[in-house]
């Protein structure tokens, strides 16, 4: 694959060599720029005041443009229009109020995981809210990572299924320990990184039947230290962030490992494009790994929603939601 892609640059790196200047200029690459998002709320007195979310875990855009925002706070759920106008929130689910935490190299087991959680008084309202994906059907996807559990609701939030039982860990076909996102094949099938303690991912029929599952511990290829977040492409290929080992690992639908791209840094989120791109972080990539694309600034995130107009939407944990729009 690597000496695939080096033999598709070679023509240009030898016409760049040889003096053809328009040969060695990069390709170009859409810009965008911050604006405001969402509007302010509005006081009793009529004023204006920001938002408080808690941390901003995730967006995903619904069937009807809507941008939902996933936050760790009293209403977890919140929609707003594209234009940043606050619409409604959404009942249906409750999330779980266990915190993910890190467990420190001297205090795990032997090849285990750095991640745990804590309940209870030391955990914090809605801290399990990980993940939120609208399917090609327009349903919502919600990953309640401390609940061991991932809900497909219709567009109210009502739950239509549940994977992985509430309140139990475990790493078999009906169980996840602490998972991280969801995404969906073009065949309805559904894949879920089994991310903090579980290191895999799991793949389920449509209706929620168990498929297979493939991954462990490690940093050899089809191994993971954290899989944060995973895309699929309109040919089944499958994009896992490592987090911990800083890569984005691809494999065939059915965990065949294929290739990696190292060095992409600690990534926290993923998002395919309609036009088949992935925004990785603040960066878009194309299917082959190089840059199509940068957010401005420093962006980084915990997750990334695309509007029908191109706007770039990205959830921060420090509680705020950005948004990008491009410059035409």
């Amino acid at each position: 694959m690597y000496k695939h892609r080096i033999q598709q640059l070679a023509p240009a790196m030898l016409a760049c060599y040889l003096g053809m200047t328009s040969a060695c200029m990069a390709p170009p690459q859409e810009t965008y720029r911050e604006v405001q998002w969402p509007l302010p709320a509005t006081t009793d007195a009529g004023t204006p005041s920001p938002w408080h979310f808690g941390e901003a875990v995730a967006v995903a855009t619904t069937a009807q443009g809507t941008i939902l925002v996933f936050h760790r706070g009293a209403l977890p759920i919140m929609e707003f229009d594209v234009s940043g106008n606050f619409i409604r929130s959404l009942g249906g689910v409750s999330i779980s109020g266990g915190k993910v935490t890190g467990v420190a190299p001297e205090n795990r087991a032997p090849g285990g995981s750095g991640y745990t959680a804590v309940y209870g008084p030391a955990g914090c309202y809605s801290c399990g809210a990980h993940s939120i994906r609208v399917d090609p059907s327009g349903h919502i996807w919600i990953v309640d990572a401390t609940a061991h559990a991932v809900y497909k609701t219709d567009s109210d939030g009502n739950v239509l299924l549940q994977l992985g039982e509430v309140g139990v860990s475990g790493t078999d076909e009906s169980h996840f320990n602490l998972p991280t996102d969801v995404a969906f094949g073009t065949d309805g099938t559904i894949y879920v990184s089994d991310g903090y303690a579980g290191a895999r991912i799991v793949k389920f029929s449509n209706e929620g039947r168990f498929l297979l599952d493939w991954g462990s511990r490690g940093i050899g290829p089809g191994e993971f230290g954290l899989p944060h977040n995973l895309v699929v492409d309109g040919e089944g290929q499958v994009y896992i962030t490592d987090r911990d080992n800083q890569r984005i690992q691809v494999f065939d639908s059915n965990g065949k490992f294929l290739e990696e791209w190292e060095g992409v840094g600690g990534i926290s989120t993923l998002y395919m494009t309609a036009d088949q791109k992935i925004w990785a972080g603040g960066v878009l990539r194309s299917l082959d790994g190089t840059v199509a694309a940068m957010l401005p600034g420093d962006v980084g995130g915990h997750g990334t929603t695309v509007a029908a107009d191109g706007s770039v939407f990205i959830a921060q944990l420090s509680g705020v939601v950005q948004k990008f729009e491009p410059v035409l």
